[in-house]
């Protein structure tokens, strides 16, 4: 058995260099087509090459995204698209449509393919054949149970990667209809609206424009909303049934998301492959996790059907903390140049997280306000995309996030 890889999303550079620093093993990303997350930044080809450069560098994979389903329209433009990116030295393409899955094979035959759960996995069989249609790791639909995950990685003869965290989709696998029916744009071509978001009501066809709540709620109603995943609690499982990836979803989540999710996730993968005897869920990584914006957690179909323990009644988010910027440098003198995302002043309670579980909290009396010329001048707050300078009594590092609790926003 093998240490599994931990799989971060990557919308944009930022979001790949926070996955990076937060520990992830790989990343996954998308072009500027042909992906299905076209809304997310991502990446232009000269893009790629810096984001290749930046992650082999460290010893990370890239595992680009090609896991649309083209029209006969976008043949033309697909194979173009393609052969761009087979000069660049990606790790693996992920895909889905087997027409895709033919001409990746034809233009670029020594890269590694990484079946989309997009293309509904859910029994070792599938598995098998896609491996004979040059596959080498498959990503199983969400829908699929642990006994499912562990049989498929004994008899496929594939990787196996698994979803272990984030949003799950009210379709199978993702592959929805609602957003093209209801906005015009494709979710199978990446352009999906999220209508299973949306707020709906109930309306009697005798009774046009009589609109009542499907249940009482200050916020309206979630009917098609899905809580989030989370497999923390079952990691032990998940890594002793051999999978080879554990995935984190969230390409379109920022940087905060990114890095919280994979802070907690590699602590304890690294924790338990080092003793899993001793191994415990750590009260503080489910209290981390909780301080993510989310819609309340489930484990999804990974114990069978979830029932009653799927939706998500009572509100779309839940959010008990923001981020309001990065760390950008530390001088020697202890100072660290912070990037600001969400106004900071004076009386701030912040907290500065990293790698490993490293969280330091400072109470701001004193805000320096830095100008373009690197000159600085005391203010009361300051405000997005400025930078300021903050004397620290603790150390930090370049990527290292800062948040505070939302009870303590300024309007």
């Amino acid at each position: 058995m093998n240490k599994p890889e931990l799989l971060a999303p990557a919308g944009n550079m930022e979001k790949l260099e926070i996955a990076v620093h937060y520990g992830a093993d790989a990343v996954y990303l998308g072009g500027k087509a042909f992906g299905l997350r076209n809304l997310a930044d991502n990446f232009t080809t000269a893009e790629m090459a810096q984001a290749l450069e930046y992650c082999h560098a460290c010893g990370v994979k890239v595992y680009l995204t090609i896991n649309s389903y083209p029209r006969n329209d976008a043949l033309r433009q697909l194979e173009r698209y393609i052969r761009e990116v087979a000069e660049l030295p990606f790790d693996a393409y992920i895909v889905a449509d087997p027409g895709v899955i033919d001409l990746a094979r034809e233009i670029s035959p020594h890269t590694e393919l990484h079946l989309s759960t997009q293309a509904n996995t859910i029994n070792w069989r599938s598995a098998r054949f896609w491996k004979n249609q040059g596959i080498k790791r498959v990503n199983l639909a969400r829908e699929t149970p642990m006994e499912a995950i562990s049989e498929t990685v004994a008899r496929s003869g594939l990787e196996v990667e698994v979803f272990v965290h984030g949003a799950l989709c009210i379709s199978y696998s993702g592959r929805c209809l609602l957003s093209s029916a209801m906005a015009g744009r494709d979710a199978n071509s990446g352009e999906c609206a999220h209508p299973c978001r949306w707020n709906y009501r109930l309306v009697e066809e005798s009774r046009p424009g009589e609109y009542f709540p499907v249940m009482e709620d200050a916020n309206g109603t979630f009917i098609f909303n899905s809580r989030d995943l989370c497999l923390l609690e079952h990691l032990p499982g998940l890594v002793e049934s051999g999978v080879a990836s554990l995935k984190i979803e969230g390409r379109m989540k920022g940087v905060n998301y990114v890095a919280s999710v994979l802070r907690v996730y590699r602590q304890a993968l690294d924790e338990y492959w080092a003793d899993p005897a001793g191994y415990q869920c750590r009260p503080e990584w489910l209290e981390e996790l909780a301080k993510l914006s989310h819609r309340g957690y489930t484990t999804g179909f990974l114990f069978g059907e979830p029932r009653n323990v799927g939706q998500e009644y009572n509100s779309a988010y839940i959010r008990s903390h923001e981020f309001v910027g990065r760390v950008e440098e530390q001088r020697p003198d202890g100072c660290a140049i912070v990037g600001v995302r969400n106004r900071i002043q004076n009386g701030d309670l912040l907290e500065f997280i990293g790698p490993g579980m490293r969280s330091d909290s400072l109470s701001i009396e004193r805000l320096c306000v830095m100008d373009p010329e690197g000159k600085t001048s005391e203010s009361d707050k300051a405000n997005p995309n400025q930078h300021i300078l903050i004397q620290l009594p603790f150390k930090v590092a370049p990527f290292d996030l800062i948040r505070r609790e939302r009870s303590a926003t300024h309007e």
